[in-house]
């Protein structure tokens, strides 16, 4: 049991996941709480307070981070996170030297593409694309069974792939972004609208949100569900520009599976089922290639959690010797200045 357990801990910018994960992706405790404010030391006592609670009642041996963010391709420092204070913080050697265990460190979505491929949507796949759909849109890679980070770390901004040129402004300072078309943020711009004229959805979102100021995106779903017409026009929307960006990705990717996640896949087949009209409409080359299935993610808001926990079982266990008689050449070697292979 002892080597089975890692601690994963999901950091975004109103909250922090965090769970004990069994080596088959078994969350066995969990915690939750409220980013505590955006400052780096902050978040750091929070991270390694979690820790500690695990570690009174769990022989956990790990402790794996996804951050909301960009993280170097070393997985040790967060180079920019843009809901949190980190600027180059080197967020696994300051959790190292706190709780005294083997720190990784990983963007969010990396993590849950983890997830997704060893014990979720993707098994038994080479390869995965995964497209997150929160109030932006993230994404991760998996190729050949090993996460593809990019030579900086900053792989998988799919979010940020322009397609409409001159297009509506996003938060990253260029135009016509992917997700200011095909996310959270259409349906929370949309429900907003929709409430300050006053229009009879709006009407229905106040409803059922209990009051004007309390309506967000998320509330677009249900209405969806309960048969709105216009709220399944809208998630409709949103499914057609996931096709088209997804088509743009099969173009350069040529996978054999999309998977799409975060809290917009809530919307199942009313959002997947557009999306898979659009990216055989616009696929390049079709009718004359196979086309990528694309499936919901399976894990939900505790894949990123997951995630950490097993790479950072699996990081921990590559970094240590393999059995008793290594552990004791590693450590002559390292007090000696040799390698410590054997000679033959």
């Amino acid at each position: 049991m002892a080597d089975r357990l890692a601690v994963g801990i999901d950091i975004g910018g109103t909250k922090i996941a965090a769970g004990v994960v069994d080596e088959d992706g078994r969350v066995i405790a969990r915690t939750r709480r409220e980013t505590p404010t955006t400052e780096p030391e902050a978040v750091l006592d929070a991270i390694v307070e979690i820790t500690a609670e695990f570690r009174a009642e769990l022989p956990v041996k790990a402790v794996g981070i996804g951050a909301a963010g960009f993280v170097d391709a070393s997985q040790s420092t967060v180079l920019f996170a843009p809901h949190l204070a980190w600027r180059h913080e080197p967020l696994r050697d300051r959790v190292a030297r706190r709780t005294m265990l083997p720190v990784m460190v990983d963007n969010d979505a990396n993590t849950s593409g983890w997830a997704e491929w060893r014990f979720g949507a993707a098994q038994n796949e080479p390869d995965l694309v995964l497209v997150t759909l929160g109030t932006g849109i993230g994404g991760a890679l998996v190729i050949d069974g090993l996460p593809y980070r990019g030579h900086f770390g900053i792989a998988g901004e799919f979010g940020h792939m322009q397609v409409v040129p001159g297009g509506n402004a996003c938060e990253c300072g260029n135009l016509g972004c992917w997700e200011q078309y095909a996310s959270g943020r259409v349906l929370g711009r949309r429900a907003a609208a929709a409430v300050a004229e006053g229009s009879p959805i709006g009407r229905r979102l106040v409803e059922a949100a209990g009051g004007p100021e309390r309506v967000e995106g998320a509330h677009v779903t249900p209405l969806a569900e309960s048969g709105d017409e216009e709220a399944i026009a809208w998630i409709a929307e949103v499914g057609d520009w996931l096709g088209v960006g997804m088509a743009n990705l099969a173009a350069a990717l040529d996978p054999g599976l999309f998977v799409v996640g975060g809290g917009v896949s809530d919307a199942g087949e009313m959002l997947l089922g557009p999306a898979r009209e659009a990216y055989s409409r616009t696929l390049t080359g079709r009718g004359y290639r196979s086309e990528a299935r694309i499936v919901r993610a399976h894990l939900g808001p505790e894949a990123g959690l997951i995630g950490a926990a097993d790479m950072a079982r699996l990081t921990a266990r590559r970094r240590r010797p393999a059995n008793p008689a290594a552990r004791v050449r590693v450590r002559a070697a390292a007090r000696s200045g040799r390698s410590p292979k054997r000679r033959r």
